[in-house]
């Protein structure tokens, strides 16, 4: 199995930026799923946004048109821009390596208040 690391979270104002980064322990060429979920505190974990490839995309409602997930297979790196950050967007976020790997990493909180 593929580790995970992810990166990037922390406290963040209403309307600000963050990126996120998953990096893993070697590459993810032949993994053609990566995602992104996210759970917030007393809810599920929900799927926030899934890339396959290198360039099909799709995403929750919730963040569309706000995050981006990209991928850089060079480095080995997942990434997640998010955008006009908004406090229900506070959770932990979880990177997920697809087939055939089938790993998460261990999460990085992200909070959004003033």
């Amino acid at each position: 199995q593929v580790q995970l690391v992810e990166s990037g979270g922390g406290l963040v104002q209403p309307g600000g930026s963050l990126r996120l980064s998953c990096a893993a322990s070697e590459t993810i060429f032949s993994i053609s799923r990566m995602e992104w979920y996210r759970q917030a505190p007393g809810k599920q974990r929900e799927l926030v946004a899934t890339i396959i490839g290198n360039s099909r995309t799709n995403y929750a409602d919730s963040v569309k048109g706000r995050f981006t997930i990209s991928r850089d297979n060079a480095k080995n790196t997942v990434y997640l821009q998010m955008n006009s950050l908004k406090s229900e967007d506070t959770a932990v976020y979880y990177c997920y390596a697809g087939s055939p790997s089938r790993s998460w990493g261990q999460g990085t909180q992200v909070t959004v208040s003033s």
